[in-house]
């Protein structure tokens, strides 16, 4: 695919939503497609397994198109998505998901009261420094919450890579996406004020649960 014109991050992942196949570039280096059905199709039995770590009132960042707000919400969580792509909002507000366009460092409604902040699919990589993206959702979360994180595979540390995304549209500019492992969460965790509570296998996916202090 030849690309002329370099578009806003949001604008080519939003026209991925609406059915354009998604590549995703590292340097000049194509790493595959982004998975974008897995996130428009309803929450299978391992997001189930998940989400049973999320307690009571949860805000979902990064929450897409709302597969994981909507199953949260379905088990009658009260449920918060946020995301800075609106046609990911829409999407989760067709669904019947609370969802707002918000940037997780930014106001979000209810700071310091929810009880569980989910930062599912890879979302540990939003912003590209893990620890500040957790310090953000420590001050979201209640005392003595938790902080759901699905993560990598052991092995994979901490990885930051400079990627873009693709669709007809065109390319977007270059932005930091972060990978943490799961023998790499304990030690981000601290570094950001939270303690590794628990980690668990769903299949081909690993979760850590971290503990918010008293």
């Amino acid at each position: 695919m030849t690309t002329l014109t370099e578009v806003p991050v949001d604008e080519v992942f939003a026209s991925a939503l609406r059915g354009q196949p998604c590549l995703v570039w590292d340097a000049d280096e194509c790493r595959g497609l982004l998975p974008v059905d897995s996130w428009l199709r309803d929450a299978d039995a391992f997001d189930h397994e998940l989400l049973a770590l999320c307690h009571g009132p949860t805000v979902d960042i990064g929450c897409g198109p709302g597969r994981m707000a909507h199953a949260l919400a379905r088990r009658g969580r009260a449920v918060l998505g946020i995301d800075i792509v609106p046609e990911a909002v829409a999407i989760s507000l067709r669904r019947g998901v609370s969802a707002l366009l918000r940037d997780v460092f930014g106001p979000i409604p209810g700071e310091g009261r929810w009880e569980t902040a989910l930062l599912a699919d890879g979302n540990i990589g939003i912003g590209g420094d893990p620890v500040a993206l957790l310090e953000r959702t420590r001050d979201l979360v209640t005392r003595g919450g938790r902080v759901v994180v699905e993560v990598a595979p052991p092995g994979t540390g901490v990885v930051t890579r400079h990627i873009s995304i693709e669709t007809e549209v065109g390319r977007s500019d270059v932005f930091p996406w972060t990978q943490v492992g799961s023998d790499a969460i304990g030690a981000v965790a601290r570094a950001a004020g939270l303690r590794l509570r628990s980690q668990q296998r769903f299949g081909d996916r690993w979760c850590a649960v971290l503990d918010v202090p008293r």
